[in-house]
């Protein structure tokens, strides 16, 4: 892994998928953000929670045939380790997968970099989901202007 000094911010998302469903379509999509440079996988993995509510990680091969994994194989940084996975079936209904992805956001290394060496550091971030940020927009919309008309 380069120096974590010149590295971009790191995040990670579980993504579920009911019912061990999955599609693969956005699997070029994410290989596309590596491509252009936007992002950089460190780790992916695949965990599975069991109708009794043990979690189990899978290979690339477990996944079956339906979707073709391979250009994934080998992204491993070794930053996962079995209480990730564990911790990340919690967040699973039984019955279901996920994929566990940690990336590199590859595009604001330049920033993270220039903020570093000012002395600044992040003290909080977080991430509104869409649905939230829909909600908002929906309520915004719905209301009054102080002495005016709700835009039709």
């Amino acid at each position: 892994m380069n120096d974590v000094e010149e590295m971009g911010p790191v995040d990670y998302l579980v993504i579920e998928f009911p019912g061990n469903r999955m599609t693969g379509e956005a699997f070029p999509l994410l290989v596309d953000l590596v491509e252009r440079g936007i992002v950089r996988i460190l780790d992916l993995t695949f965990v599975r929670k069991e109708g009794d509510g043990s979690v189990t990680g899978l290979e690339l091969q477990d996944l079956g045939d339906e979707v073709d994994l391979s250009v994934f194989a080998g992204a491993s940084s070794g930053l996962l380790d079995q209480g990730d996975i564990e911790e990340a079936g919690n967040a699973l209904e039984p019955g279901n997968s996920a994929a566990v992805l940690v990336y590199e956001n590859v595009w604001a290394a330049p920033l993270a970099r220039a903020l570093r060496r000012s002395g600044a550091q992040l003290v909080a971030g977080g991430r509104i989901p869409v649905q939230a940020l829909l909600a908002s927009l929906d309520a915004v919309e719905g209301t009054t202007p102080p002495g005016g008309s709700a835009a039709a």
